[in-house]
């Protein structure tokens, strides 16, 4: 699985928040299915999500502004939430 194109993938076909505000908002609705935390994340908010029993969690091995141009925006994006991978497979991650 290629995880830059699936992410692309989800972000286009799919419901994706990003930011650490949405992304919580995301986890205390239960509506987030996967969230993507940036290397560089806030240490604070990566032992919130972290603690989550009832989300998967995939570390992004790179920093939160290549996160974002991964996403498609030119600003430094931390965490992510996908509700909804629409016809991306991104949500094999949290089998890996």
């Amino acid at each position: 699985m290629d995880f830059n194109a699936s992410l692309r993938r989800a972000m286009k076909t799919g419901t994706v928040t990003l930011g650490r505000n949405s992304t919580e908002s995301s986890i205390q609705e239960a509506t987030a299915r996967l969230v993507i935390i940036a290397k560089n994340c806030p240490e604070d908010f990566k032992k919130f999500v972290e603690g989550q029993e009832n989300v998967a969690v995939y570390q992004y091995n790179g920093s939160g502004r290549q996160l974002g141009k991964e996403c498609g925006k030119d600003f430094i994006v931390s965490a992510l939430a996908v509700i909804d991978a629409g016809e991306s497979d991104i949500l094999n991650l949290q089998r890996a």
